[in-house]
């Protein structure tokens, strides 16, 4: 089978595709033919050797933890899935022609291939940091970065919890951000002031990693009511960096549910082939996406 891999640490051009034998499903796993792979932050901030304790690897590596696509073999243990199941979530090595999940549900009705592979670590990751940050309903909720994929399942989720979310992001993303139901405002210069205006942040989230941590918690006014999942300084701040996946399972069962009632649509900001993986990255790292990147199979 093809798939992308990389001997090195360092930039996109690292990045090759491959021949390699396939993976197969071990106990409590399932293989698919895989449709799409989510392109996600973490993959690049892998590729580059950041340290990032909940993904250690060995080189050579593959690259991808999220994808979507048809269940060909189930491992022992599995119940409740089939040979032919159309399925999304999340796993190793997904920029691949086949991959191996470790957690996984149905793609709900009515949701393409390229739509399911942005899901997994998005609102796993949205989940578990508005659990984490302690927001509750009534209070308001500052998302740096609210834009992006994490951005806008956060921005929804919050929405259906009845928080109010105060979101920044560039100014062409200003009319996308209300539309998921956010006080929208630009970022730069003066942009604390203009958070200000909006009302009093209860909690914030840096989603972006742009050097904004002392402002978030000026901000909040207690360095517990912050997290980020983007500035590994956060810790010099007494900010939580929070890198560790919790259930995946869980997450996409709760995604679905949403799916289906309407309550959460991350739209798909760009689909690259398998060969272009280096190009998704470039783009990921230069930010100012709508939702989310995937790679097409």
């Amino acid at each position: 089978m093809k798939k992308m891999n990389f001997a090195e640490f360092g930039g996109p051009d690292v990045l090759h595709l491959i021949d390699t034998e396939e993976p197969h499903a071990g106990p409590g796993q399932v293989r698919i033919a895989v449709r799409a792979a989510g392109v996600n932050p973490v993959d690049w901030r892998i590729r580059e050797g950041q340290k990032l304790s909940a993904h250690p690897l060995r080189l050579p590596s593959g690259v991808g933890l999220d994808a979507s696509g048809v269940v060909d073999e189930i491992g022992e243990g599995v119940a409740g899935f089939a040979i032919g199941d159309r399925v999304f979530g999340e796993g190793v090595d997904t920029y691949a022609e086949f991959a191996v999940l470790t957690a996984w549900a149905h793609i709900p009705d009515g949701l393409s291939y390229e739509e399911a592979a942005g899901y997994p670590s998005v609102v796993e990751t949205a989940l578990r940091i508005i659990g984490q940050v302690g927001v509750q309903p009534g209070q308001t909720l500052l998302v740096s970065g609210a834009a992006g994929g994490v951005g806008s399942a956060v921005l929804q989720v919050a929405r259906d919890r009845g928080i109010t979310v105060i979101g920044t992001a560039g100014a062409a993303n200003q009319d996308y951000l209300r539309t998921l139901g956010a006080l929208p405002t630009t970022y730069g210069p003066g942009w604390v002031e203009r958070v200000r205006a909006l009302g009093k942040v209860d909690a914030a989230l840096d989603l972006a990693g742009s050097g904004v941590i002392g402002e978030l918690v000026e901000l909040t006014g207690d360095a517990n009511k912050v997290v980020s999942i983007a500035d590994l300084s956060a810790p010099d701040f007494g900010v939580r960096f929070s890198g560790a996946a919790g259930s995946v399972t869980e997450a996409l069962t709760e995604a679905a549910s949403l799916i289906a009632q309407g309550k959460l649509h991350i739209p798909v900001d760009k689909s690259y082939p398998l060969a272009e993986a280096a190009k998704a990255h470039i783009d990921s790292q230069a930010g100012h996406t709508r939702g989310r990147r995937v790679i097409l199979i």
